[in-house]
């Protein structure tokens, strides 16, 4: 049955979970939740710059939730590895559910949590370049 319901993408993922992990010295972090269903999503950025540009040079995620919370962080995280900060921002609900091959309605509030957990790393490490910039 769980065949089924899931794309290929999807069981791929939770099988074999892409950039699991922790960066300890992250430039960018993020914890979100759902009090509903109780999934938890950690994700944590490594930025380098190329070009004159910054981009996401390592990213690694924990999650504790169902399968397809585990999938939507996994791809996420394929998503941007290697994405400029700019591309990484126009990543949204709709990628991620598209990159998964899509997810049953109930659980498209995995796509969310991960949705939201990207834009929260990025505006952390943002917050923290700023703070950074101030004190130098």
């Amino acid at each position: 049955m769980f065949n089924e319901l899931y794309s290929e993408t999807v069981l791929r993922h939770v099988r074999s979970p892409k950039n699991m992990g922790v960066i300890k010295d992250a430039d960018g972090e993020a914890k979100v939740g759902n009090p509903v269903c109780g999934d938890i999503m950690k994700l944590y950025i490594k930025v380098g710059e190329r070009k004159g540009e910054k981009y996401v040079k390592d990213v690694k995620f924990q999650t504790l939730g169902c399968g397809a919370a585990i999938a939507s962080t996994s791809i996420a995280t394929t998503l941007i590895k290697g994405k400029t900060l700019s591309e990484v921002k126009k990543i949204t609900k709709q990628t991620i559910l598209k990159a998964l091959g899509g997810l049953p309605q109930s659980k498209i509030h995995c796509s969310v949590l991960a949705d939201e957990a990207l834009a929260k790393a990025i505006k952390n490490y943002r917050s923290k370049t700023k703070t950074a910039l101030k004190s130098n």
